[in-house]
Parts: structure tokens; C-alpha cells; sequence
């Protein structure tokens, strides 16, 4: 059963909203605060941070694949997500009580990863049930859907570093479990709403055989993360593996498929191949941006040379999720003049000024070492430079599964995404790697030295940047031609199906 009218759908898919709000506050917060944990807390190298963190993103990228699967086929979407957020939960708290051990944290870690993977992919699905069959509404919930996750990250960007400093890590931890908590209550109280909502599974009895199997695999799942995380050589060999499968994925798809689709199929690795470059850039939010705060920026916020107030260091971290929302009505604003006036600009010239606007953000934080005092620089920098990076998640990272839906056919589309998220999650594995470009043993290096090492860094990365939206401005005439035949391919399948309303 779909819900039909407005006042049907309302109810449902704030039930869902507020559920995610809460899980990406714990997440977020938690997020926040690992890398820096690593290294003050349990005294890591800034490279076996970086590494370890990129080797979290690119598992906890791939998880959803195998979690949207389980929501389908074996549990249901509606059990995916308290069953994820519970397992979240035990995660967060086991954080919170992690103590001085590094198994404690790695085998958190490893929760974290596999309550997402069930959580995030059935949570969506959830809410395309709620707007099934209302396909003018579903691009403006979606928006919503993701402005609450930007919200639910600033509120818990500023909040979690902020009790860590006055209370400890071990209470900043128990807020992200608290806030999951929290969430599974507000589930629990609103959930009537969703009936006769979610996959096939949740329309059935629920299955205790297949339950405990799914918590005993996740357990366990866990437990075999937490090894990865730990291996910095098998969690290379299963980035490598990762690379091959991806790969393969798309050849096979582009080899057979139709000649009719190829073009398309075609289209699409270009663009999302852009796409994930990005996410080499996204990695860089929790890692070497995060560290250059902590040990080269002053924190303390002025206003016309007035002191405003302190920033913690993983606070700057929320500034990128409140530009975006600041930045998305007018950028969607834009979008609807030029579709009114002269069409919408393509997708491809879009990558291609998002990557000149990341390569701008990167510059910045580049150039602040010539604007440093004593090799620390103004939160100014931080502020600006990652406001033209936001307009670039905005204008690349935002579309790159919109892509998979524009140009791929719907029987492929489902390989697709699971490829692209695999992919994805290789990027951040890479971008943690890239990250310890900056890295250095700090009894080693002045902050003069340590300053360079970073702005020399983020310099490199924003010439990465141009290189990629130079790639894109000369791929913009292929992919012209690549999305006209696409949509001559389609247009004429289109006009040879048989005319269903004549017989």
C-alpha cells in the first residue's frame, strides 16, 4: 500500500526524516572526532590515522550495497533501519566505554560501518515508497531529505567537539549514542505510520530464522571490519579488489548492452568517473583539513577585529554543511531561471565548474600560509575556502547518482549504483592516502615547516582540481555527442513500442 494524498504522505515521511536526523547526528558527530581521537588519544601517526580513516570511508561506502540488498530480499526495509540504528547504537556506546584499547575501537568502527549499511540505503527506499507514484514531488523531497542531513551535521559538528573539550571524549561519544537512541524512540512512537510501506519482505511475517542470521552476520561482519581496519595491507588488497570488480562491472554492462544503450552506458563512467575524483577532495574534510586546523589555524573567530568567539578544531568541519545549505536555494534558483529562460545547463559543464570551484576552495587554504602569524592563519581562510568547496560538492558530488538514472537503463541500474558506490568508497580510501602527504613526525618538523607541508598539499590538490575540470571542458564536446545519441537511442525505442491504447 502507497500512500495517495498530501496529508497521507506527510506524517510517513516525517517519520523517516526525524529517524535520519538523529542517526546522522550521531554519526556526524562521531565522524567529527575520530581522526583527532586517534592521534590524541590513543597517540596514532598522522599517516596510520589518515590511512585507517580512508580505509572506514571506502568500507562504509561499499556496506549500503549489501544492506539495501538485505532490506529487499531477506528482512524488509522498515526492520533494516531499527535493526542498522541498533547496531549503531552499540557501536557509539561501545566508544563511549572504549577505554584505552585499540580493539574497542576498531571493533566500534567496524559496527558503525555495518549499522549504516543497513540504515542508510533502507531509509531512502523508505522514502521513495512514501512518494511513489507522485514523481513531481520526489527531486523536492529528496532535496529536503538531504538539507536535513546537512542540518543534522552542522548541529552536531559544532555540538560533539565542543562537549569533548569541556567533558571529555568519552561523553562526546555517549551524545552520539544518546542522539540514536533518541531516534529509535521517535521510530518507535510514529512507526504506524509506515505501515503497508517498505519492500516485499516487511509486507510478510517477520522471519526469526532470518533475523537472527542477519544480526549474527552483522556481528560478525563487524568483527572481520575491524581486522581490515587494523591491516593497512589487506585493506589495500581489498581496495584493489574493489577497483577490479568496479571495472569489470562497467565493461561488462557497456559490452553488453544494446547498441542503443552504449552511448549512454558511456556517458555515464565519464561523468561518474568525475564524480569520484571529487570524493578524493570529500576525504580531505576529516583528515589533513581537520589536522591543518588543529595545529596551523587561529581559533579564534574575529569580526572587524573584534574577537567573537573560539572554535574547537573538528568544529570547522561544520562549516562546509552550513554553507551548503546557505548556497542550495539560490543555486536552485539559478537552476529554474536558466531552465526557464535558455535551458538548463548540461550536467558535464556543471562538473566542470564545480572542480574550478573546489580548485578555488584548495587554493585558498593553499595561498593562507602567505597570510600566516607565527604559522598560524585566520578561521577567515577556513571560512572562505570552504565555501567554494561546498559549491563544488554541490555543483559534482551531488549529481553523481543522478547520472546512474539519466543515462543508465533501469534493468542495469542496481549493478550500477553498487558500483558506484564501491568506486566512491575507493576514492575516500585514496584521498585518506593522499592525505598523509602532509603528514610528518611532529617532533620533527617547526610549525613553519608544518605549515608548508600542509599548504604545499592543498596547493597539489587544487591543481588536481583544475586538471579535472580541465579534463572535463575537453570531454564536453564527447559527451555531447554521447548524450544526443543516447537520447536519439531512446527516443527511437520509445516510438517502436507497440501502441498499447490502438489494440
Amino acid at each position: 500500500m502507497n500512500p495517495t494524498s498530501h496529508s497521507t504522505r506527510t506524517r510517513p515521511f516525517l517519520t523517516i526524516l526525524l529517524f535520519e536526523f538523529w542517526e546522522r547526528v550521531g554519526y556526524y558527530g562521531t565522524a567529527s572526532l575520530m581522526v583527532l581521537f586517534m592521534i590524541q588519544r590513543f597517540g596514532m601517526h598522522d599517516a596510520d590515522a589518515n590511512v585507517s580513516w580512508g580505509t572506514f570511508g571506502a568500507l562504509l561506502f561499499a556496506a549500503p550495497a549489501v544492506g539495501g540488498w538485505i532490506g529487499d530480499r531477506v528482512l524488509g526495509a522498515r526492520r533494516c533501519v531499527t535493526l542498522g540504528a541498533g547496531v549503531l547504537a552499540l557501536g557509539y556506546l561501545l566508544l563511549t566505554l572504549s577505554g584505552a584499547t585499540f580493539r574497542n575501537m576498531y571493533l566500534a568502527l567496524g559496527l558503525i560501518i555495518v549499522g549504516s549499511g543497513l540504515f542508510k540505503p533502507n531509509a531512502s527506499n523508505i522514502v521513495r515508497c512514501v512518494y511513489a507514484g507522485a514523481d513531481a514531488k520526489i527531486d523536492s523531497v529528496f532535496t529536503l531529505y538531504y538539507m536535513t542531513n546537512n542540518i543534522a551535521a552542522a548541529f552536531a559538528v559544532l555540538l560533539t567537539p565542543w562537549i569533548k573539550d569541556r567533558w571529555g571524549w568519552n561523553v562526546a561519544f555517549a551524545v552520539c549514542f544518546a542522539s540514536v537512541i533518541v531516534g529509535l524512540l521517535s521510530y518507535a512512537v510514529m512507526k504506524r505510520s509506515l505501515t503497508g510501506m517498505g519492500s516485499m519482505p516487511d509486507t510478510h511475517a517477520l522471519r526469526w530464522h532470518r533475523f537472527l542470521a542477519v544480526l549474527v552476520g552483522s556481528l560478525l561482519s563487524a568483527w572481520a571490519i575491524a581486522f581490515v581496519l587494523q591491516n593497512n595491507t589487506v585493506a589495500l588488497a581489498c581496495v584493489r579488489m574493489g577497483g577490479i570488480v568496479t571495472l569489470g562491472i562497467f565493461g561488462y554492462m557497456i559490452a553488453n548492452g544494446s547498441r542503443s544503450e552504449r552511448a549512454g552506458l558511456i556517458a555515464a563512467l565519464v561523468l561518474v568517473a568525475e564524480a569520484l575524483l571529487f570524493f578524493i577532495f570529500y576525504q580531505q574534510i576529516g583528515t589533513s583539513l581537520t589536522l591543518f586546523a588543529l595545529r596551523h589555524v587561529d581559533w579564534n573567530q574575529t569580526l572587524f577585529g573584534r574577537h567573537v568567539f573560539t572554535w574547537s578544531p573538528a568544529q570547522y568541519q561544520a562549516v562546509g554543511a552550513l554553507w551548503i545549505i546557505v548556497l542550495s536555494p539560490p543555486l536552485a534558483w539559478i537552476y529554474r531561471q536558466l531552465a526557464k529562460h535558455r535551458g538548463d545547463l548540461p550536467v558535464a559543464a556543471k562538473f566542470v565548474l564545480g572542480f574550478l570551484a573546489v580548485a578555488t576552495g584548495f587554493f585558498i587554504f593553499g595561498w593562507s600560509n602567505h597570510a600566516a602569524v607565527n604559522g598560524k592563519v585566520s578561521s577567515w581562510f577556513m571560512i572562505c575556502g570552504y565555501g567554494f568547496y561546498s559549491l563544488g560538492e554541490l555543483l559534482v558530488a551531488a549529481l553523481g547518482l543522478a547520472m546512474i538514472s539519466r543515462y543508465v537503463p533501469a534493468r542495469m541500474a542496481g549493478f550500477m549504483m553498487g558500483a558506484f558506490f564501491v568506486a566512491a568508497g575507493i576514492a575516500q580510501y585514496l584521498g585518506g592516502v593522499i592525505a598523509n602527504f602532509a603528514s610528518a613526525p611532529q617532533s620533527d618538523v617547526d610549525i613553519g615547516a608544518g605549515l608548508a607541508l600542509y599548504t604545499k598539499l592543498f596547493n597539489h590538490l587544487g591543481f588536481l582540481a583544475l586538471a579535472g575540470a580541465l579534463a572535463g571542458s575537453a570531454l564536453l564536446p564527447l559527451l555531447k555527442r554521447l548524450s544526443i545519441a543516447h537520447d536519439a537511442a531512446q527516443h527511437h525505442s520509445e516510438s517502436h513500442l507497440p501502441d498499447q491504447a490502438t489494440r
